[in-house]
């Protein structure tokens, strides 16, 4: 089996380094170089790779948020590239996550592609799954509340500041967030997002729902425990029962 592999790395002189290590090996095919993080998010939707080595520092985009921008089924195996930094080796180390030191040595690359190449031969990446999903959780515990989500526009990458946010509601695969006039789709489950957003700012009204608590201009009792919201543009919004006594909570 072949492994395609992306590369991401602002740092041309470790593209080209990658770039001859991966040239190297005979179960290995680079399909991709990037510059920066908004280009890599592209690049792997584009090209599906089986492996991403992913500078952790880039432009844009650092390579958690690339992450944080794909759909977890549309993440590759991720190996982490970063000069040395004591508390990401540990947490890499903990969480089972592969990843290489700058400078990149052969025999330190050639284990983790080794890593990778098992997993997909046995068809059991689930310890590496696990472990990024991990890690992923821990650093954005460490960093607080997402003060910012990265939505995909075609191949346009942006920002949208969680204050700006008024409500998010679901949309098969996807969510939807309401900001001002704009809609930005994207591909994350309400679970995950309520999970990153600040409780005291933000609350699940419904199991298809989240509001801006900033933005409830009125609350209309309504069925069975049930309310209705009217936000500030006029949208009107059916809280569920179960949701109602977090949400009196909150208003309080």
């Amino acid at each position: 089996m072949t492994l395609r592999i992306v590369v991401a790395d602002d740092e041309p002189l470790v593209r080209e380094r990658l770039r001859a290590l991966v040239a190297a090996r005979a179960d290995c095919e680079l399909v991709a170089e990037c510059a920066d993080g908004a280009e890599a998010v592209d690049v792997l939707e584009r090209e599906r790779p089986d492996v991403a080595l992913l500078d952790v520092q880039m432009p844009e985009l650092d390579g958690f948020e690339v992450l944080d921008a794909l759909a977890e089924d549309r993440r590759p195996a991720v190996i982490f590239v970063t000069a040395y930094d004591e508390y990401a080796v540990r947490a890499f180390e903990v969480n089972a996550v592969d990843y290489l030191l700058k400078p990149i040595e052969r025999s330190r690359f050639d284990a983790a592609i080794d890593r990778v190449a098992s997993r997909h031969t046995s068809g059991a990446g689930g310890d590496g799954d696990e472990g990024l999903r991990a890690l992923l959780d821990e650093l954005r515990r460490k960093r607080g509340y997402a003060t910012r989500l990265v939505v995909r526009d075609g191949s346009r990458v942006s920002f949208v500041p969680v204050v700006d946010i008024d409500r998010i509601d679901a949309s098969g695969n996807y969510a939807r967030l309401h900001a001002g006039s704009r809609v930005h789709l994207l591909r994350e489950t309400l679970k995950s997002l309520e999970a990153r957003l600040d409780p005291e700012r933000f609350v699940r009204v419904h199991r298809s729902a989240i509001v801006n608590i900033e933005r409830i201009v009125a609350m209309e009792p309504y069925f069975h425990g049930e309310y209705v919201l009217t936000l500030r543009d006029g949208t009107r919004v059916t809280s569920s029962r179960t949701c109602s006594q977090r949400l009196r909570e909150m208003l309080r």
